[in-house]
């Protein structure tokens, strides 16, 4: 398979943390189906594997790997991209989608909750990118991927303090990564998912409060995995390479200063 059959991410290779299930594995899938060798790293080692097993074919020329791989640790995540360059000797593009948002109100934040909120969502961004870095300049430049979120950077919700904080962090880490890594050709970005329909989404109430939410929604509907991915595979593609600190907000109109009181008005 080459570029010229419509692949245009053959020979690359992506890492994708938390790609086990969610968003994440809509964007591994994504990536997967444009020709390129998908690394999944998830804490879950069960729904890895699963993945892994479902994404590889017989005679299909891509290499899938899935890793085991808490993110919490510093060391875990040196570990992890040593493994990468030891199995495929490169990397071009590091998605961070592994994401900790357990429901938690204001008043219960822990210190170990915080502290592993921080870790996974904004710490590992860090070191995830700090690791690869070497990768990307041996090749001549890569992509820097990450699954912002709009809760933090531009509206709130109850019980998600910790992991607005965070995810605020993730966009402030985008704009200055950027500016470092560009002489090296490394180009730095993220998407800001609304309402995605995952399994996540069962952590905030029941499928009338789906409804709800959805009917919120300017574009009347929750959004999909893959429409997190398509905004990745734009950001991966040799048509975003001037494209670097930036975010893309995927949330069906969801946050337009507009749209509560639009939704009001249609009641």
């Amino acid at each position: 398979m080459s570029a010229a059959l419509g692949l245009p991410f053959a020979g690359k290779v992506v890492l994708v943390t938390g790609g086990a299930q969610g968003i994440g594995r809509g964007i591994a899938e994504a990536f997967a189906a444009q020709g390129a060798s998908v690394a999944v790293a998830d804490i879950d080692a069960n729904a890895a594997r699963a993945w892994l097993a479902s994404a590889s074919r017989p005679h299909d020329v891509q290499t899938h790997r899935a890793y085991d791989a808490d993110l919490a640790t510093h060391g875990a995540i040196v570990r992890l991209i040593a493994q990468i360059e030891a199995d495929y000797g490169r990397l071009d593009v590091l998605v961070h989608n592994a994401a900790y948002f357990p429901l938690t109100p204001f008043a219960q934040i822990t210190p170990p909750l915080l502290e592993r909120t921080l870790a996974v969502n904004l710490s590992a961004l860090f070191w995830l990118t700090q690791a690869a870095t070497p990768l990307f300049v041996k090749q001549g430049g890569g992509r820097v991927l990450v699954t912002s979120s709009v809760t933090g950077p531009r509206v709130a919700y109850p019980g998600l303090a910790h992991y607005a904080a965070s995810k605020a962090g993730v966009n402030g880490f985008i704009r200055a990564a950027a500016l470092e890594l560009a002489p090296l050709g490394i180009t730095v970005n993220g998407v800001e998912p609304g309402m995605i329909r995952t399994p996540a989404m069962d952590n905030l109430g029941d499928a009338a409060l789906s409804a709800r939410i959805a009917g919120a929604v300017p574009l009347g509907r929750l959004g999909e995995p893959a429409d997190i991915a398509a905004a990745m595979l734009y950001l991966a593609s040799a048509g975003a390479s001037y494209v670097t600190g930036q975010t893309i907000v995927v949330d069906g109109g969801a946050t337009l200063p507009e749209a509560s009181a639009a939704f009001a008005a249609s009641r």
